[in-house]
């Protein structure tokens, strides 16, 4: 089943987000070369491509996992939680409807 796994920054952790970036996107990448992601992406903290200062508020993730212990297993193990960036995160199950 596929799962929306939604990451809530604290304010002020541009520069922690910076920091855990690449190994973030390294476990995304790992999902996306078993066939697991169907998409992930920040929420950029004003209405641009790339906010600059402004940073992010937080970041949605688009995945299939065998149950929600399992996404919510993976999503407790996220970089970004560990290094403060998240000050939450929510697992819900979701199902794609379209396309």
């Amino acid at each position: 089943m596929w799962y929306a796994i939604i990451g809530h920054d604290r304010p002020g952790t541009l520069e922690l987000r910076k920091a855990s970036r690449t190994a973030h996107l390294e476990r995304l990448q790992a999902l996306k070369l078993d066939g697991k992601l169907l998409l992930a992406g920040p929420f950029p903290a004003i209405d641009s491509e790339d906010p600059g200062a402004a940073g992010f508020t937080g970041s949605l993730i688009l995945a299939e996992f065998d149950s929600l212990v399992a996404a919510r297993a993976w999503a407790d193990a996220d970089p970004y939680l560990a290094a403060g960036v998240y000050e939450r995160v929510d697992v819900r199950p979701f199902r794609k409807v379209l396309p």
